[in-house]
């Protein structure tokens, strides 16, 4: 078990949620901050996947709602890099 899939598995202990939930959708979340945090800024990373859990949680927490929103948020992202350009990188 690698540091990720160790700490996914206790702070979902921590959190009352099955640690296969979090995994399965490990890459999706992932890739999800990865164009928020280069096409908008790097604070709306954490920020965008904390809305993801949210929006999936209100709209019944299934997985397929877990990827429509992920979905509808990467094109947000790709919207908003199209009309505003990529944020400029740190030094």
């Amino acid at each position: 078990m690698n540091v990720l899939e160790e700490w996914l598995a206790e702070a979902s202990a921590l959190t009352g949620l099955d640690p296969a939930t979090g995994a399965a959708h490990r890459d999706l979340v992932l890739d999800l901050a990865r164009d928020v945090a280069h096409g908008v800024a790097r604070p709306a990373a954490p920020l965008t996947t904390f809305l993801l859990g949210l929006a999936a949680g209100r709209a019944g927490g299934e997985a397929a709602d877990v990827e429509r929103v992920a979905a509808e948020l990467s094109a947000l992202a790709a919207q908003w890099t199209a009309e505003h350009g990529a944020p400029e990188p740190r030094p």
